[in-house]
């Protein structure tokens, strides 16, 4: 059995935020994980979220991820 996917959201100082409106949930799979963040990261900007990290269990895979738009 793997290990589930989760998002940790960051704010401008790059400290994790939670709560509130901010959806917490795990994903089975590395793409479910991904495809969720692909329709959900303009909603996360607008709550304040700078940036996510992806974790498989308790091991960071990649981030922190800007989710601003380059320029």
């Amino acid at each position: 059995m793997s290990a589930p996917w989760t998002w940790i959201y960051l704010d401008a100082d790059g400290a994790a935020v939670s709560g509130g409106e901010l959806p917490a949930g795990a994903f089975p799979s590395q793409g479910e994980a991904e495809s969720w963040l692909g329709e959900e990261w303009h909603r996360l900007a607008a709550q304040g979220v700078e940036a996510v990290t992806l974790l498989e269990g308790d091991t960071e895979v990649y981030g922190p991820m800007s989710l601003r738009p380059s320029e």
